[in-house]
This record gives C-alpha cells, sequence and structure tokens, in this order.
C-alpha cells in the first residue's frame, strides 16, 4: 500500500485512529480529521512518532459540508485521494426509547453518521476515485442488525449499512465500497454506551474477549487493499464471533442484556 492517499475521518482516537496508525505502518499517506484541533495534534505526533511517517492533520466536522470539502481538498495537494475511510459515528441520544426522542436529536444523528459519509463518498469520487479508482470503508456496527436498543444509533448505522451496498455497485468497477461491522470494542465510546462490566460481556463472546481497535485496524487495512481486489458491497462483522454466538454460547456464558443504564 506504500505511495498511496488515505482520508481518515475522526481519526484523533479510538478505532479510526488504530485504522489511520495501522495505514502509516504499511507506509500510506495518512490525512486525520477531528472535531477538536488538541486531540487531533496529540494523534497526529504520536502516528508520526511512531511510524516514521507524517500525518496530515484537519480539524473538520462531519456534519459540515464546507469542512468536508477543506479536508478533502487538503487531502489533494499530496497529489492523491485512493482511500476513504469513514470512522465517525455518534449517540447522542444514548439509551432513550424512539417514543421520546427528541426529533432534533435524531436528525444530527443521521446526518452525522449517514449523511457525513454520503457528503465524503461524493466529494472523493468527483475529485478524485471517478477516474483514478480507489477504496472506501465505512465504520458500521452490529447495531445495525441487532436490537441493542439504541434507537437512533442502530438506526443511522442501518441506513449506512444498506448505503454501503448501493455505493458498491453505483461506484463500480473503479471503486469498491465495504464496511466492517464490530460488536465492542474497547474504546471510549463503548463506555458511553454501556456500564455492563467488561468481564460480563467478553464471557458472551464466543473467543471470549472485547475487541482491541487494532483488531479492526488489520481487518479495515486488508479491505482497503489490493489483497481486497474482488471484495465489495461487503460489510464484514468483527466481533469476536457475537454474531453467531445464539448458537455457539457456552453454557457457562450466558449472552447478555445489552440494555444500557
Amino acid at each position: 500500500m506504500r505511495g498511496l492517499s488515505a482520508l481518515v475521518v475522526s481519526g484523533s482516537r479510538g478505532i479510526g485512529r488504530a485504522i489511520a496508525l495501522e495505514l502509516a505502518r504499511r507506509g500510506v499517506a495518512v490525512t486525520i480529521t477531528a472535531r477538536h484541533p488538541e486531540s487531533l495534534k496529540e494523534a497526529a505526533e504520536s502516528i508520526e512518532r511512531e511510524t516514521g511517517n507524517p500525518i496530515q492533520p484537519v480539524v473538520a466536522n462531519s456534519r459540515k459540508a464546507d469542512e468536508r470539502q477543506t479536508a478533502v481538498d487538503l487531502v489533494l495537494k499530496t497529489g492523491r485521494l485512493d482511500l476513504l475511510v469513514y470512522a465517525t459515528g455518534i449517540n447522542p441520544a444514548r439509551n432513550t426509547p424512539a417514543v421520546d426522542m427528541a426529533l432534533d436529536t435524531f436528525q444530527r444523528t443521521f446526518d452525522t453518521n449517514v449523511l457525513g459519509a454520503l457528503g465524503y463518498v461524493q466529494l472523493a469520487w468527483h475529485a478524485w476515485m471517478k477516474d483514478h479508482g480507489g477504496s472506501v470503508l465505512m465504520l458500521n456496527t452490529v447495531a445495525a442488525t441487532s436490537p441493542l436498543r439504541l434507537a437512533a444509533y442502530s438506526a443511522t448505522k442501518a441506513a449506512l449499512h444498506r448505503l454501503t451496498e448501493d455505493l458498491a455497485d453505483q461506484l463500480a468497477p473503479r471503486v469498491r465500497v465495504n464496511a466492517i461491522a464490530p460488536a465492542f470494542v474497547r474504546t471510549t465510546f463503548m463506555d458511553s454506551v454501556t456500564r455492563l462490566p467488561p468481564e460480563t460481556i467478553a464471557a458472551s463472546y464466543p473467543l471470549g474477549r472485547i475487541g482491541q481497535p487494532s483488531d479492526i485496524a488489520t481487518a479495515a487495512a486488508f479491505l482497503l487493499s489490493p489483497l481486497a481486489s474482488w471484495i465489495t458491497g461487503v460489510t464484514l462483522p468483527v466481533d469476536g464471533g457475537k454474531s453467531v454466538s445464539a448458537v455457539t454460547h457456552d453454557r457457562e456464558h450466558p449472552p447478555v442484556d445489552y440494555q444500557v443504564h
């Protein structure tokens, strides 16, 4: 992957940061975005120290069209935009039931989790990928297809799942579009959606542990790389076996109730 250029949206922490780090290790020129300059600068400097490759930080809010454009324009100053990773996802409603949720909260979730993704894909397509090809990766979640009682978050991620399939069809053969659907991964976002003890969650997964950001990052690098050149439109579960746990649970490891508190 050396010589390619990537834009990792929301690359300053958690899974997005891990993906940016993994791509930089593989010789990709990486640009990362985030809303907060301080955490963005820290992430860029940390990845540079670890990999020896310069990281371009760009302050950008995924919901704002002008800031999305600025991020894409800055990436193109490197000469190309081969890889787009949309790692943004918010859940401001927490576990509020849909019937009680403020509609503007749902709208903000949809604007970030779905419209922000589409906005970046449109820009990348018209600016570079339409003529030169490329690969897009969406960060989704098992909540897109499983009832985790996160109404707005799950609904928007379900929409992103379908959008991934539609874009894969429409942008082929020049551009591949795939997604990864993690279960719980050790991030601050995980802490915001559940208060279950980590050992309780881990016991519900056939592989017996919670995921690490690096688990998602290595899968992401594969899907973005030429090794996956005949894969598009796929949402890959990277979930410790959670998606098949209904038939693989050990009797000592009962299913987890994902209701958050």
